[in-house]
């Protein structure tokens, strides 16, 4: 999103987890408000690979663009990553946050 204001930073693990919920950008995503709720409420997945999944759930409902086109239309790509690894989330906290998003899903 070009304005900075919509974008959250959304934790992959929650803090309150000792050993992987640590304030590091490592265990962080910049996504706009809607999707950081998503992501929040596992109705969007993101595996190791960076590949986002979509909740069974959201993908049977019948809405406007904003869940058609800024929410489903993700299915199956992939996260735009930054150029330096240092700034890249960590796949070890996404594949525990994806164990959980599987788990509801």
């Amino acid at each position: 999103l070009p304005e900075r204001r919509l974008l959250d930073a959304a934790h992959i693990v929650a803090d309150r987890d000792e050993l992987l919920g640590q304030p590091l950008v490592a265990n962080g995503l910049p996504l706009s408000k809607v999707h950081h709720a998503a992501f929040d409420a596992n109705l969007i997945g993101i595996d190791p690979d960076y590949r986002i999944h979509i909740s069974d759930e959201l993908l049977a409902m019948n809405d406007g663009p904003m869940l058609e086109q800024g929410i489903k239309a993700m299915r199956g790509k992939t996260l735009l990553m930054p150029a330096r690894d240092v700034d890249r989330p960590d796949r070890d906290r996404l594949a525990a946050r994806f164990e959980v998003y599987r788990a509801v899903n």
